[in-house]
């Protein structure tokens, strides 16, 4: 397998959020703690050490750029105070401006940009939000018709819907 690297890489990476990626030092606490790095091959120190070398088309066409739950561990727990999940989701955003974006993914951002929520409300979820003395809907975009309005268009003209179109 032949290794491209991107000499514009870092510039993007940081116009996106991603500039510290340069300051971890590979001490591995990040990959340690991860919750799916338990589960998956998921491997935070490997996709930051892949930034630190410029490697987009191997970071963009990983599996494992989709493998961050963003808990937050890696951050907390960072000797250096890198904002390690800023990075992947500034990473994940490059991957999704070239078209790469993992199905699971694609549809909570499609449920977002049709429900307003990433989820449905289904008759369940009604009735056991009535049991709890709550509304049936929660009072957001579901329940009110000119904020989902203001949300879409809000998302139309960040482009939103070009994300989520097949």
């Amino acid at each position: 397998m032949e290794v491209k690297f991107d000499p514009e890489f870092e510039k993007q990476l940081a116009e996106l959020g991603g500039e510290d990626a340069k300051l971890c030092f590979q001490c591995g606490t990040c990959t340690a703690g991860c919750p799916s790095g338990r589960r998956t091959s998921y491997k935070v120190r490997k996709l930051v050490r892949m930034a630190q070398l410029d490697m987009k088309d191997e970071i963009i066409n990983s599996e494992e750029l989709w493998m961050c739950s963003t808990c937050y561990t890696c951050v907390e727990r960072c000797p250096r105070r890198v904002p390690i999940v800023d990075v992947i989701i500034a990473l994940r955003n490059m991957a999704v401006a070239t078209g790469k974006m993992k199905p699971a993914h694609k549809k909570t951002a499609s449920n977002l940009y049709t429900l307003g929520h990433t989820l449905s409300i289904n008759d369940d979820v009604k009735a056991q939000r009535k049991a709890l003395g709550l509304p049936e809907v929660p009072p957001t975009v579901l329940a009110n018709a000119d904020a989902m309005a203001q949300l879409k268009a809000i998302m139309d003209a960040a482009g939103f819907d070009s994300i989520v179109k097949e």
